[in-house]
């Protein structure tokens, strides 16, 4: 069975089952039962006549305002999650503040940029931007930590629920262990991954450490990952923003974009362009009285 999960940010507007119903219809699909995730916030539709691909087709950007997850019902909710951190995890892009300690944030931002969108190859990239950092002290990196990284709206909540519910949650990251590390265990993630950077005493060198965490990384982790526990791929999900996640994006059995790069959004099964993290819980059919807070 197919379920449509409709979210909205704030308030569903009144006539969204409406719209629903006439997007469905120009496929010949139509809506069967009904179910409140969370009054006037979050609704499951049960859909009929249609396939899972021209369901998500038909709601692809086409509902302002509300984020849609089209899904099979079987293996909805998840037993491995992973997700990207920069931007994801966190509001925040670690390296481009690391790089404003050394005076050059908008040379790396320029260079994030164009990574996240595809245009860079990831490896350089990140050496481009790593290189930013020479002669910074190491104790920046915890000063950095402490001032500038912001969790994600929800994330806590997402994760601990599944943590709760008997879920493997993984932080898989193309930026620093030094992050890394500490916004794994401020959430609850039960490993981070992610790149070593090369220190001399107590400076930054500017080079990273082989081997490279990457786009293709990402992916062999959540195939390591099931392969360990003995998860479905169909039992995954995967979060991220940038180029360098479309890899794991596409492996998992949803894969999901988060306030993402529209080429990132392309390659994704579902995208969250107005909500924040709970919108996951709500996608796996968890109710509000189900979650870890």
């Amino acid at each position: 069975m197919l379920i449509a999960t409709l979210i909205a940010a704030k308030s569903l507007p009144v006539d969204a089952l409406d719209q629903a119903r006439s997007l469905l219809a120009s496929k010949g699909g139509k809506i069967g039962d009904q179910k409140w995730l969370a009054p006037e916030k979050a609704i499951d539709l049960s859909l009929e006549d249609i396939s899972l691909v021209d369901a998500r087709a038909v709601f692809f950007d086409s509902m302002p305002g509300i984020d849609v997850f089209v899904q099979n019902d079987e293996h909805r909710r998840k037993k491995l999650l992973i997700s990207d951190m920069d931007s994801t995890a966190i509001a925040d892009e670690c390296m481009d503040e690391l790089a404003d300690y050394a005076g050059f944030r908008k040379e790396s931002e320029e260079i994030t940029i164009r990574a996240m969108r595809g245009e860079l190859n990831f490896d350089e990239s990140l050496k481009a931007r790593t290189k930013l950092l020479a002669g910074l002290k190491t104790s920046v990196i915890q000063e950095c930590v402490r001032d500038r990284i912001h969790l994600t709206p929800g994330i806590k909540t997402l994760i601990q629920t599944m943590n709760a519910n008997g879920a493997h949650c993984f932080l898989v990251s193309g930026g620093f262990l030094d992050f890394a590390v500490p916004v794994a265990k401020e959430i609850g993630f039960e490993k981070p991954f992610a790149n070593t950077l090369e220190v001399e005493g107590d400076t930054l060198t500017g080079r990273v450490l082989d081997p490279i965490l990457g786009p293709e990384t990402k992916k062999e982790i959540l195939q390591e990952e099931c392969q360990r526990f003995g998860i479905k791929l169909e039992e995954t999900i995967t979060l991220g923003d940038g180029a360098n996640d479309i890899p794991m994006i596409e492996a998992a059995g949803l894969g999901v974009a988060y306030h993402a790069k529209p080429r990132t959004v392309s390659h994704s099964d579902a995208h969250i362009s107005y909500g924040d993290m709970t919108a996951i819980l709500f996608a796996q059919g968890y109710t509000p009285d189900e979650w870890v807070k």
